[in-house]
């Protein structure tokens, strides 16, 4: 029995702590890969579950802020109605896209992907998708004619990583941060990282 499938049922606190260390953990390994990114823990939903946790990234290129986003995690030892399991992520991401791509009719379609082919290459699997894409175009008038439209991409996203069953244990997050993150550094016109870069150990030698 692992340690946190040890200690869930009985002390879903300490279990908690577990996943969060976890996700601590890799986000410390993905600012060596990605130096775009900066991250800060910021305050969690306190309604949606009885525990969560969430941090806030900021790609900047230049010098300049492109794209923001938020990571909350949830869990709930009994599970909750659209969740496949105790565990649920919640994505958020923000950039400014140039017009040509905006109006691009296929956009909300293409941004979905973003998320869904990171999260098809950077985890063993998830469960119940759910998210909305939405674009805004910014106009400036008076004073501020002059200043070119700005179009803003937004994405809200959830969904439950998939295997993690009643007791979510050690590894049950493995690359889900990476894969959100290679969706909001997709946003802001940036590559992923490889396939294998941050691949849980197992998944690496099941290639």
């Amino acid at each position: 029995m692992t340690h946190a499938e040890a200690t869930a049922p009985g002390d879903p606190a300490a279990g908690f702590r577990v996943l969060e260390a976890e996700l601590r953990a890799e986000r410390d390994q993905l600012c060596g890969l990605r130096p775009e990114l900066s991250f800060e823990d910021v305050p969690a939903p306190r309604t949606l579950a009885p525990y969560a946790s969430a941090l806030a990234a900021t790609v900047q290129v230049d010098g300049s802020d492109v794209a923001s986003g938020r990571l909350v995690l949830l869990y709930d030892p009994a599970g909750q109605d659209g969740w496949a399991g105790p565990l649920r992520v919640i994505a958020y991401i923000h950039a400014d896209l140039e017009p040509e791509i905006a109006q691009d009719p296929l956009i909300g379609q293409v941004g979905w992907t973003w998320l869904t082919e990171a999260l098809d290459s950077h985890t063993d699997g998830y469960a119940e998708p759910s998210g909305t894409v939405t674009t805004e175009v910014t106009e400036g008038f008076g004073a501020k004619e002059t200043e070119p439209a700005v179009t803003g991409f937004e994405l809200r996203a959830s969904w439950s990583p998939a295997g993690t069953g009643p007791g979510a244990g050690p590894g049950a997050l493995d690359g889900h941060l990476v894969a959100w993150c290679d969706a909001l550094c997709a946003a802001a016109g940036l590559p992923p990282l490889g396939v294998t870069a941050l691949r849980p150990a197992a998944a690496r030698r099941r290639q």
